[in-house]
Formats: C-alpha cells, structure tokens, sequence
C-alpha cells in the first residue's frame, strides 16, 4: 500500500506549483466579481395584435462574451410560476415549445450595448402577464430579474384611455390657471383697501406721517365779521384760539376742532 500510495503524493507533490498559480488565479477572478443590475419597465401597455417589446438592459463591469446568457420567463395571470420561452447565448437564439410564444418572438438586444431586449408579434390576449428577463454575465452576481408587467388592450379601450387622459390633463391646467388668476386678484384688492382714509370738516384728508397744520372749516369762521366796522370806531386786534382735546400733549394726529375761542379787543 504504502508502494501504491507513493506515486500519488508525488504526483500531489509535482502539482503544488501550477495548484498554487490557480488559485493565485481564482483570486484575481474573484476580486473582479461584482453586482449587475438588471432594469426594465414595470409594466407597458401594447394595442391587442400588434409588436410589442419588451425592454431589458444591464449594467455589468466586465466585458460581454461568449459566457453570457440571457433568459425569458413568463408568469401568466393568476398563476404563481413561470416558463421559461426563450433563450440567448453564444448569438444563437433558442425558442421553447409554449404555444403563446411560437414564431411570435424575436432577438432585438444587443449584447456589446448591454441590451437584451426582445420582440413579440401579433400579442393577444392570452400573453397578458409578467415577463422575467435574467441575464448572466460571469463572474458577476445578479442581483434581481427584470420584470415587466405586459397590459394588452383593445384599440377602443386605448383611445377612451388617451381621451380621458387628455380631458384630465386640461381639466387640471384650467382649475390650476383660475386658482392662479383668483389669488393674484385677492392681494391686488387687499393692497388697494389697506390704506385708511380719513375724513376731516368737509373733505377727506389721508392720514401722512408728516404733521400738518390744522385746517379750518368754513363753518367756524362763518359768520364772524358780517360787517364792516364803522368808521367812527376803533376795532383791536382779534385773537383766534383753538382747543385741541387729542388727550395728548405731543400728538401728531390730525383731529377735528371741537370749540373755538374768539377774543375781540375794541378800542373806544
């Protein structure tokens, strides 16, 4: 046994060396892994019997290769598993056998571009559901699948869908451009009727910061001197003195004169 055995620890012995450089080599890969994104849309809406794509791009560190795969899925309505329709590697295509999916699809990624979308003709009704898109790209680590939630609909259902879109869409820049105009018309009109007015004798005068001599009304003087003095008299000089009943003894508010005072001096 021990005869037998030799060989093989030799033989172990020898392959140290290029062991080691592989592993020297794995971890250099390694170091390299990395995460790749896969985006897609979450759901599109395709007319009943027309081409719809289904987008999916990634995102990856490394370089597109002959390693590189990309599969499709299909989770029907209602239902909790997918099957797997088609297939994408080393630039062949390979189409499974579900009937939904036979001669309806068709390669329109780009790999060199990180693209992996595909084409499917003449959709009906039946391929309403949840489309998987996965791709592999070693040494890299998918993170998540794509998926998309596919909506096929009818033409006449599209075109009520747009129509009600676009009357919302009016509907709402119309109530927004009211709102708009109302609030600018609202604080014009509270800047207008913030100034006070005030009224004094027989007009009305605007309260200023600057204190201005007060005025007299025609009615207080109305009256005072109907006639002439006559010649053989001597008249003194009159004297005017007008009350101020503010309260205040520096006040510099304009306020209406309550009683006037009037003291004539004649000279025999």
């Amino acid at each position: 046994n021990a005869n037998l055995n030799q060989p093989v620890w030799s033989a172990l012995s020898l392959s140290r060396g290029p062991v080691s450089l592989a592993q020297g080599h794995f971890k250099g890969v390694t170091a390299r892994i990395s995460a790749l994104e896969v985006h897609t849309p979450k759901e599109i809406f395709v007319v009943n019997g027309t081409q719809g794509k289904l987008t999916c791009t990634f995102d990856s560190p490394n370089t597109t290769g002959w390693l590189t795969t990309v599969s499709w899925s299909f989770q029907p309505e209602g239902t909790d598993s997918a099957v797997s329709f088609f297939h994408y590697s080393q630039g062949q295509v390979y189409i499974g056998d579900y009937p939904p999916f036979k001669d309806r699809v068709t390669w329109a990624g780009d790999l060199d571009k990180k693209d992996a979308s595909i084409n499917i003709e003449n959709i009906q009704a039946v391929h309403n559901g949840t489309y998987i898109c996965d791709v592999k790209n070693p040494p890299d680590i998918v993170v998540r699948p794509g998926q998309i939630r596919l909506h096929v609909v009818e033409i006449d259902n599209l075109l009520v869908f747009l129509v009600w879109v676009v009357v919302g869409t009016v509907t709402a820049v119309v109530l927004g451009l009211t709102l708009l105009i109302s609030l600018v018309l609202v604080v014009l009109y509270r800047r207008k009727h913030s100034k006070r007015d005030y009224t004094g004798c027989s007009t009305s005068e605007r309260l200023s910061p600057v204190k201005q001599a007060p005025r007299k009304c025609p009615s207080d003087t109305e009256g005072l001197v109907k006639s002439p003095p006559s010649a053989g008299s001597h008249q003194g000089p009159v004297i005017y003195a007008q009350l101020d009943h503010s309260g205040g003894h520096h006040s510099g508010k304009i306020n209406k004169s309550e009683s006037v005072v009037y003291a004539d001096i004649r000279k025999d």
